[in-house]
């Protein structure tokens, strides 16, 4: 069986990437992402298991103390993580694996997986980036501001990242999402291991 592909999208609070990366799992075969864990309640709708694993702060750092996860953050106060061998043991089964992270998740995983794919997905504007932050109706006008902040932070880090994609129409940024999974399927590495039997019986 092959080996899938770990694929780190990243994103500014309000860009689009949790919608976008839902659509590509529902419409993409063997294509799954990573539920973090977190020390951050949760919000109305999310379940524990789905969205994330609700820890507490004393499990969250026993498990990083055990060197649990494959990448660690601190954001807005809470603690997010990836567990490790979850990730390596999804992988080995052939599926490729999305880790919604940010950039300092994304620093940490490609020192320890040199070969992930790294993306990042940008608002169309400023203006359209505020709008959607204001848009959620959840946040406090004070909270809003302090997000659109972090978001500017967030962005000057897109250089660091393989592929840029803009989320100005959600179908378009969502076949450009799509199209680097399925090129990148048909990378010769991928393919000697996934068509060995063809290439053998090409080649005899």
């Amino acid at each position: 069986m092959s080996t899938g592909t770990l694929y780190i999208v990243a994103a500014p609070s309000g860009a689009g990437k949790t919608s976008l990366v839902k659509s590509l799992v529902e419409t993409t075969p063997e294509v799954v992402v990573s539920v973090s864990h977190t020390t951050r309640p949760p919000r109305p709708g999310e379940r524990d298991g789905v969205h994330y694993h609700f820890v507490s702060s004393a499990t969250f750092e026993a498990m990083q103390a055990e060197g649990a996860f494959l990448e660690h953050a601190q954001v807005f106060g809470n603690r997010y993580g990836t567990s490790r061998a979850v990730v390596l043991a999804q992988l080995a089964a052939g599926l490729d694996v999305i880790l919604e992270i940010d950039w300092q998740g994304a620093r940490q995983v490609r020192a320890l997986l040199p070969s992930s794919t790294t993306i990042f997905i940008l608002p169309p504007s400023r203006e359209a980036l505020r709008q959607r932050l204001a848009g959620r109706g959840q946040d406090s006008p004070e909270t809003i501001e302090r997000r659109m902040a972090a978001a500017l932070s967030e962005l000057s880090h897109y250089a660091e990242f393989d592929y840029l994609v803009i989320n100005d129409r959600f179908s378009a940024a969502l076949e450009a999402l799509r199209a680097i999974v399925i090129a990148n399927r048909q990378r010769r590495e991928a393919q000697l291991e996934r068509q060995r039997g063809l290439l053998g019986t090409l080649l005899s």
